[in-house]
């Protein structure tokens, strides 16, 4: 490929990998390269334990809601055996693809497989979240604009064919 660096973009999926990246885009000398892996398992359930460094940081942060989206997640999983997508990346939440659009997705609505949920924004570029499974919304966890953390919770969904 004419103009295109293997080497370098051998070193960018390296650094998607590494990262738990599952989209990258970049443009350099004219040349515009957009990479996106396929995913069995969302990239969020590769996430580390937490040291004890992260857990005195978040308890000493003040929680902007009453409970974290983390805690949320975990009551509505077992109130009404809900699946959590949680965020593969750090970066802003958005609800909808422009501020003057309709949010991709409300409470109640129902979602396919791979149905745009969100977009995170990481480092100036736009991270479309799909849903990893097919049902209803129950809950949306985060408020549109808000930063989020790698691994926080977004969205609750009722898995189609689940009981209420």
């Amino acid at each position: 490929m004419r103009g295109v660096d293997l080497a370098e973009v051998r070193r960018v999926l390296a650094f998607m990998q590494e990262n738990g990246l599952e989209e990258f885009e970049y443009e350099r000398r004219g040349v515009h390269i957009r990479l996106k892996r396929a995913s069995a398992h969302p990239v969020a359930e590769q996430r580390p334990a937490a040291t004890a460094e992260t857990a005195a940081a978040h308890a000493a942060a003040p929680p902007a809601v009453p409970a974290s989206s983390h805690e949320r997640a975990k009551e509505a999983g077992r109130a009404e055996d809900v699946h959590v997508i949680k965020s593969p990346i750090v970066g802003t939440f958005y609800s909808s693809p422009t501020p003057e659009a309709e949010p991709f997705v409300l409470v109640g609505s129902r979602v396919e497989t791979g149905q745009v949920l969100c977009i995170i924004e990481a480092m100036k570029l736009m991270n479309e979240i799909e849903s990893d499974v097919a049902g209803e919304v129950v809950q949306v966890l985060v408020e549109n604009g808000h930063p989020v953390e790698y691994g926080a919770a977004l969205f609750g969904i009722r898995v189609q064919g689940r009981k209420k």
